[in-house]
């Protein structure tokens, strides 16, 4: 079965009314027919028949065991690291999102659980950090924001010869492009937010288990911490999934042309997709994505962050804002944006510099956002210019 149809039909018709919607269930609890008695659903957070479907479906799209819903990426990233104790150690991508950075940082490193940062594209470098007291490898790939690729079969025989447990962030791909279950990965998350969502209306993370013993431990966890999606959000998230394929194709179709676009441009100094030949680990995107993603990120000849800011400030269709993965194209500064809370030194070393933009591409023509880029570019060359004659004087 094509990847289309098979998300359409695996998103069930509501067997007591036949809607072929699936229904809302906006309701905190469900009356039982004697103590105990009920008919698989008694308290909201631990079961909504909505977000059922939605967990369900992303199991499904994902080659996995069992999938559960969180009220954000985030609150999904929690769940997973909840399955280690103090004493335990994370390998981790060394380009990881900022708030995955803050959260295993700030929050989990102080009980007792330690963060080892690692350039995850060549396994090699996680086959050396790993020590008895690895329990977890963390990678995103493509990463955030500056599109690593890591082989995730490689990983994924490592992880499994030292009896460590992988987790892959898939959100850039999204299963339409990557199945990393399949590839061996023990866990996926994703930030539903993004591609799976699709049109920048909702929060929500998902987690992605590849046994039932796993899916059994982030179930409780998930219960027991109650950082569950609302039924509404468990319904938009199923109705952006609906078109997921078709979407994440024209992402991709996008994206190839504005970034051969930027590889051309004098102000840019290195143009990051997987799609272009030049990107390291292009072979290995290759072998294991059937789309390369709707996101592209570049840097400047003159590392300045006011003529990155300028480019970014005087776009008309790519809108300045955090996120990623809706319809409509955004652009952001990283630096000063989605990776603030990164120190300088670790940002740079992970090639997030003060020049780098990301674009999220959206559905809009690509001739359209090629021309809204050029223009951008134009007003940040005079400033360019300009600066240098001031400079020179």
């Amino acid at each position: 079965m094509k990847e289309q149809t098979q998300i359409l039909h695996s998103i069930p018709v509501d067997p007591l009314t036949g809607s072929i919607s699936t229904p809302i269930y906006q309701t905190s609890t469900f009356v039982q027919d004697a103590p105990g008695v009920h008919k698989g659903y008694d308290y909201a957070r631990s079961n909504n028949p909505t977000r059922k479907v939605l967990e369900d479906t992303i199991a499904k799209l994902e080659n996995g065991t069992n999938g559960y819903a969180f009220a954000s990426g985030l609150a999904a990233i929690d769940a997973v690291i909840k399955l280690l104790e103090a004493g335990d150690e994370v390998i981790a991508v060394d380009d990881i999102y900022g708030g995955a950075f803050r959260l295993f940082t700030h929050i989990y490193q102080k009980f007792g659980i330690s963060i080892k940062y690692v350039d995850t594209t060549n396994a090699q470098n996680v086959a050396d950090a790993i020590t008895d007291k690895t329990k977890l490898i963390w990678i995103e790939s493509p990463t955030n924001p500056t599109l690593k690729i890591s082989d995730i079969k490689a990983i994924a025989a490592i992880a499994k010869a030292n009896d460590v447990l992988l987790c892959v962030d898939n959100t850039f791909a999204s299963p339409a492009a990557q199945k990393p279950l399949t590839l061996g990965a023990d866990i996926v998350i994703h930030s539903a937010t993004k591609y799976l969502a699709g049109h920048s209306d909702l929060i929500a993370g998902l987690v992605v288990t590849s046994t039932q013993e796993l899916g059994d431990k982030i179930k409780f966890i998930q219960n027991a911490s109650g950082a569950i999606l609302g039924p509404f959000d468990s319904w938009l998230a199923i109705r952006g999934i609906e078109t997921l394929t078709l979407r994440i194709k024209q992402h991709a179709e996008n994206a190839q042309k504005i970034a051969e676009f930027l590889l051309e441009e004098k102000l840019i100094k290195n143009v990051y997709y997987p799609g272009l030949p030049s990107h390291h680990n292009h072979e290995i995107a290759k072998s294991q994505q059937k789309y390369f993603g709707g996101v592209i990120a570049f840097d400047l000849v003159i590392d300045d962050k006011e003529i990155a800011s300028a480019i970014v400030s005087n776009t008309k269709l790519f809108k300045l804002a955090e996120s990623l993965g809706g319809v409509k194209s955004l652009c952001c500064l990283p630096c000063e944006m989605t990776h603030k809370s990164i120190p300088t030194e670790k940002r740079y070393s992970s090639g997030v510099t003060d020049s780098l933009i990301r674009l999220s591409v959206g559905l809009e023509d690509a001739d359209d956002l090629i021309e809204d880029l050029k223009q951008a570019l134009e007003i940040a060359v005079k400033q360019s210019t300009n600066k240098n004659a001031t400079a020179a004087v």
